[in-house]
């Protein structure tokens, strides 16, 4: 195994001003350069000063609760194009629905931000959910689960036929007049149950073959598609228990696909606040809780538990709960606050700001030596192959855990101390795949 393979992965999900509902509300927050290019740029810069893997973005299709914060502004592979002229070495994920785009589409993007990045491109393939966003789409509602990964499951296959409908010695620029080898740019011919494409792409086979993939998806289809495709995975876990659960699964699903466990990084949501005590960590969580709107903020609890929290105590403790067996609602969020109120012991407020910051996905504060020793502990205990960074505030979560963290992790071994790829499939201990045969 490589020394990359023995060391964490380590992605920065960026977000907003932060993961934290009440990040952008804070008097330093810089919720005002939200649509400015340069904050993007200067977030992947300090990402690729720690030398991470990657830095991602998630997307949406509908402009939610504009009052709530700013989520949404730039178009994520529009923004990607930009961070990668700003950057050298750091790989740029976004994600790209399934269930609202095209394949062609898909592909010829991806395939030119490969292109323009110089082999740094990933893609976090996901279905979509929600239908506020199918109404931009043309949909009355969005298809079934079922369809909706049916559809993903085809559209992954013709995204990867179309980039190998360039060989790899495609391109001759013979000025005598052959500029591509006709005989290596085939079309897919592709004819299946929700997609016909004739190909071949119109952008030449990108620089790593294939963009990365990755995926994130915690349902039955969910998994099984990861098990056959993904090449990294997004993953949620609360605690170790349930990151070995979900770990333990996946791979072994990957070994019964035929493919080797070891080659595909799953890399779970970590929320950090890091203090030089932790007193001062601590501080930092307070301090975004207390910019919470109370008042929406125990309505949105109210849903989650099903009952009327509008008069309970903000820094008391946690009113008792309903076992999760005698809860109605939907219970894999009312097992997630179960589980950080047993754990954690937290007052409304402290359980208001845990959700308010990565809800269902791990927390860590503390000291930088306390985070390494749990980030250790997920690594040994095959809880985790890496993590997808979701810092609570922007840009002061993403320094402090490079500033800090990472040299803790290096000190351990437990993190590179350079690049030594120039492709984020270099990054992540992947091989190139080899184009098909066209002759």
């Amino acid at each position: 195994m490589s020394e990359i393979e023995r060391q964490a992965h380590i992605n920065l999900f960026i977000f907003g001003s932060g993961h934290h509902k009440a990040a952008w509300r804070h008097p330093d927050s810089p919720a005002e350069r939200i649509g400015d290019i340069r904050y993007y740029e200067e977030l992947a810069r300090t990402a690729e000063r720690g030398l991470l893997d990657a830095v991602f973005f998630a997307d949406g299709h509908a402009a939610g609760e504009v009052a709530e914060g700013p989520w949404w502004f730039l178009e994520p592979l529009t923004a990607l194009a930009a961070m990668s002229r700003a950057t050298e070495r750091i790989g740029l994920v976004s994600t790209v629905s399934s269930t609202f785009y095209t394949p062609f589409h898909a592909a010829r993007m991806l395939a030119s931000l490969d292109h323009i990045s110089g082999g740094r491109i990933g893609w976090n393939v996901v279905t979509s959910m929600f239908d506020t966003e199918a109404r931009n789409h043309g949909y009355e509602r969005m298809p079934e689960h079922g369809e909706r990964y049916a559809r993903a499951e085809e559209f992954v296959n013709v995204v990867l036929r179309l980039w190998d409908s360039w060989g790899e010695d495609a391109l001759r620029h013979d000025r005598d007049g052959v500029f591509a080898d006709p005989e290596l740019v085939r079309p897919i011919d592709h004819q299946g149950e929700h997609f016909q494409v004739d190909g071949p792409l119109n952008v030449p086979r990108p620089p790593q073959g294939h963009p990365v993939l990755f995926q994130a998806g915690a349902s039955e289809q969910g998994r099984a598609l990861a098990s056959r495709r993904a090449e990294a995975i997004y993953s949620v876990a609360y605690d170790l228990p349930s990151a070995q659960d979900y770990y333990r699964d996946v791979k072994a699903r990957i070994r019964r696909a035929g493919r080797d466990p070891r080659s595909v990084a799953i890399m779970p949501g970590l929320v950090t606040y890091v203090g030089s005590t932790e007193a001062e960590a601590e501080a930092k969580r307070n301090e975004l809780d207390l910019l919470l709107p109370v008042e929406e903020s125990l309505r949105q609890l109210g849903l989650f538990v099903e009952q009327d929290c509008s008069d309970w105590e903000l820094d008391a403790p946690v009113p008792e709960l309903p076992p999760l067996e005698a809860f109605t609602g939907p219970k894999g969020r009312y097992a997630t606050i179960l589980r950080i109120i047993e754990s954690e012991r937290p007052t409304v407020r402290g359980l208001l700001g845990r959700l308010a910051a990565g809800g269902g996905h791990c927390t860590m504060t503390g000291t930088p030596e306390q985070i390494a020793d749990r980030i250790g502990v997920w690594l040994r205990e095959e809880g985790a192959d890496g993590f997808n960074l979701m810092p609570p505030s922007l840009p002061g979560g993403i320094e402090d855990f490079v500033d800090h963290v990472i040299p803790v992790l290096q000190e351990r071994g437990l993190f590179r101390r350079e690049y030594t790829s120039e492709t984020l499939r270099g990054h992540l201990g992947l091989e190139r795949p080899a184009a098909p045969s066209h002759r």
